[in-house]
């Protein structure tokens, strides 16, 4: 069993790809906006796009493949297939167990995600941990100026948590997110995902297959 680099005053995690498993999900709706260009959407741009803010991946997009449309027309367009595929998303392996553990040995816990309220409550308003968090950071918080990797949406949700950043260990799936938490002064676990390599992940202090490498 692996432990924490530090004993935690909270935790922070990522939401999409290290709570939940919707990273193939944006990539199955961005290849249905893309069908009808006749493009197909490579890892290679998934990677580059992952754990960002949603307006520069979506122009990130559109500028790799000269889309005639904007950045949130493009948004617009993937939102229409998410919206049905988000509330039936799989919970990464062992999550929802080291969430109950967390809230029982009374550890805080916030969210810090670059996804928007709305998709964010999509993704999360059934599921039976949503009530454990303390705090919860969306992409279009109005406190919020600079997305991931810069460090803000972390310190915002250490903030609003009434801790130190460098007292809370953040959870993270993505090189975006792993920079922005260590940015902070966070300490980061990143949890290995099929869209990242190991050197996405090589700034983090520890890098686990899943949460069960925590609770067994």
């Amino acid at each position: 069993m692996n432990t924490l680099p530090i004993d935690p005053a909270a935790i922070v995690f990522d939401l999409d790809g290290t709570l939940l498993d919707t990273e193939p999900l944006y990539t199955d709706a961005a290849q249905k906006v893309l069908d009808p260009h006749g493009h197909t959407y490579t890892m290679e741009l998934k990677r580059k796009v992952m754990g960002g803010d949603s307006i520069r991946s979506a122009q990130l997009t559109v500028d790799e493949f000269d889309l005639p449309m904007t950045a949130d027309e493009f948004l617009t367009a993937r939102e229409s297939y998410l919206k049905a595929l988000f509330p039936e998303a799989k919970e990464i392996p062992g999550a929802g167990d080291y969430l109950h553990h967390l809230y029982s040995v009374n550890i805080p816990t916030g969210i810090a995600t670059s996804s928007h309220r709305h998709l964010c409550d999509l993704k999360i308003s059934h599921r039976d941990w949503r009530a454990v968090f303390n705090e919860i950071v969306c992409g279009d918080d109005t406190e919020l100026h600079k997305s991931k990797p810069e460090p803000d949406i972390f310190l915002l949700c250490a903030r609003r948590m009434g801790i130190k950043a460098e007292d809370i260990v953040a959870f993270e799936d993505s090189r975006n997110g792993v920079l922005s938490a260590k940015a902070a002064g966070m300490t980061v676990v990143a949890i290995e995902s099929p869209y990242t390599s190991p050197e996405d992940l090589q700034e983090a202090d520890l890098v686990i297959e899943s949460y069960y490498a925590l609770l067994n």
